[in-house]
């Protein structure tokens, strides 16, 4: 069975596949050899979720009911640091996770994160391709963790807001936006003078709800997905990371 980047795990901890939600029958009914879950912080619409749902009912009947791949979409075992506890415990076999909260454990891994530091997809993958993702990889290994060789595509990142676009730089002057729990993220929005506040992906929706934040930022795939237009008024296609 080959595997594309589509279907693969951001530069992290685990590989990204499982759940036997809508798996075919199998020839004889047998019980799983082999159980293991696969946890993600992102909506079950989510084009991963999806094609991770249809690659375990594949492995499910291919390996006739002997392997069992479990999907834990939507922070369903805890936030993303807790899952990243899980995975370094035996407590979860797969996680599919961003390299800036992945930096927490293993620093190199938040290099995809440094603000505009790829100005297209082509400078991207030479690099995750390349030299720099294999650097990475080791680092990740040191860290006793497996990672795929091939990273996962979850998009440029964007911004959204409830208040106002973000044209330019001047416009994220006091702007209070939502980031992830991570350091690079909070000095790059603090470099702009805004006002960043790092909350786990499973509360921004409720976080943009109630105002504590007037914006966040994320692919468009998660945006949407994630129903973030109910909230926010504005995208801009800022491409920062």
């Amino acid at each position: 069975m080959s595997f594309s980047r589509r279907t693969l795990l951001k530069a992290s901890a685990a590989s990204a596949v499982l759940g036997g939600i809508g798996a075919p029958m199998v020839a004889r009914a047998q019980t799983a050899e082999f159980t293991y879950k696969y946890a993600n912080n992102l909506p079950d619409g989510h084009p991963l979720n999806i094609r991770a749902k249809e690659m375990a009912a594949a492995i499910k009947a291919e390996t006739n009911g002997r392997f069992d791949l479990q999907i834990f979409p939507n922070n369903q075992l805890g936030s993303d640091t807790d899952m990243l506890s899980q995975i370094r415990s035996g407590g979860v076999e797969f996680f599919t996770l961003s390299g800036l909260i992945l930096a927490t454990l293993v620093p190199a891994a938040s290099i995809s994160g440094i603000g505009f530091a790829f100005p297209d997809y082509d400078t991207v993958w030479k690099a995750m391709d390349g030299g720099l993702g294999a650097y990475i990889r080791g680092e990740i290994t040191k860290a006793n963790l497996v990672v795929m060789d091939k990273i996962w595509d979850n998009g440029f990142r964007q911004t959204t807001s409830s208040s106002k676009p973000i044209n330019g730089p001047e416009d994220l002057k006091g702007f209070k936006i939502r980031v992830p729990v991570s350091p690079l993220w909070t000095s790059m929005f603090k470099a702009f003078d805004a006002a960043p506040a790092s909350i786990n992906f499973s509360e921004v929706y409720s976080a943009l709800q109630t105002k504590i934040v007037e914006g966040q930022e994320n692919p468009l795939a998660i945006i949407s997905t994630a129903k973030l237009n109910e909230v926010q008024k504005y995208c801009s296609l800022t491409n920062h990371m």
